[in-house]
C-alpha cells in the first residue's frame, strides 16, 4: 500500500513539475515580458529565444528539459531498484509530458512539449536520444525550421526505441504515442510547412538583417528584450 501511495505522489509531482511553465516565469521575473504576448505566443523555447535571445532561451530550455528529466529518472533509479514495476516510470514520464503541454497553472494551455520530452527521452533511453538529437540538429541546419527539427527527432525517438533500444513492448507504444502528440502538436507549423512560410532561425555565426520588433519598452541594442 505504501509504495502505491508512493507511486501517486510521484505521478503528481511529475505532472507539476511538467506544470511550471518556466517560458513564463524567467520571462516575467528577470525580463518583465510575458512571451504568450509576442512572437507566436507559445511558451515553448523557440518562442523564448526569438523573443527574449539565447540567455533566456537556454534557461528555459534547461528549465523545460530539466522538469521531464528529472522525476522520470527518479522513478526509472527506483523501479530498477525493484520499489516500482518496470512500467511505472513511463506513466511518470506521460505525467510530465501532460503538465508541459496541459499545465494546471496556464488552465489548461501549455507548450509542445519537445524540450520536455527531450529530458523525457534522455532518463529513459540516452542512447536514443542522443541519435534524436542529431537528428534534430542536422535537420535544423540543413532547414533552420525548428518545427521540422523537432518533428523528426520525434520519430526518430519512436523508430530508434523500437528497434534498437532493446525495452519491453510498452516502451515501444509509449514512444510512437510521444511521437504522434508531437507532431499533432506542431500541426499548425505544419501547415505553414506547405505553404513555404513557416518561421526560420538565424544561427549565432550569421548576421541580422532586419530584426523583428522587440517587446515594447523592453529592447536592448540586439533588438531583443533586455533583462532588468
Amino acid at each position: 500500500m505504501l509504495h502505491v501511495v508512493a507511486g501517486i505522489v510521484l505521478v503528481l509531482i511529475a505532472y507539476l513539475l511538467g506544470s511550471i511553465p518556466f517560458a513564463i516565469v524567467i520571462g516575467k521575473w528577470f525580463w518583465h515580458v510575458d512571451v504568450r504576448d509576442h512572437g507566436s505566443g507559445n511558451v515553448g523555447t523557440t518562442n523564448v529565444f526569438r523573443v527574449l535571445g539565447k540567455k533566456a532561451g537556454t534557461l528555459v530550455l534547461i528549465g523545460d528539459m530539466a522538469k521531464g528529466f528529472i522525476p522520470v529518472f527518479a522513478a526509472v533509479q527506483l523501479a530498477d531498484h525493484g520499489v516500482f514495476p518496470a512500467w511505472f516510470p513511463l506513466i511518470v514520464a506521460l505525467a510530465a509530458l501532460l503538465g508541459h503541454m496541459f499545465s494546471i497553472f496556464l488552465r489548461g494551455g501549455g507548450g509542445k512539449g519537445v524540450a520536455t520530452g527531450a529530458g523525457i527521452v534522455l532518463a529513459l533511453v540516452p542512447g536514443v536520444f542522443i541519435a534524436a538529437l542529431c537528428v534534430f540538429l542536422l535537420l535544423l541546419i540543413l532547414s533552420r525550421m525548428v518545427s521540422l527539427a523537432s518533428m523528426c527527432a520525434a520519430l526518430t525517438f519512436a523508430v530508434g526505441t523500437t528497434v534498437f533500444a532493446g525495452k519491453p513492448v510498452y516502451y515501444d507504444v509509449l514512444a510512437w504515442v510521444a511521437a504522434v502528440v508531437v507532431i499533432f502538436a506542431h500541426r499548425s507549423n505544419i501547415r505553414r510547412i506547405a505553404l513555404r512560410c513557416e518561421n526560420k532561425v538565424t544561427f549565432p555565426w550569421e548576421s541580422r538583417g532586419g530584426p523583428s520588433s522587440p517587446p515594447k519598452g523592453a529592447a536592448g541594442t540586439d533588438g531583443r528584450a533586455q533583462p532588468r
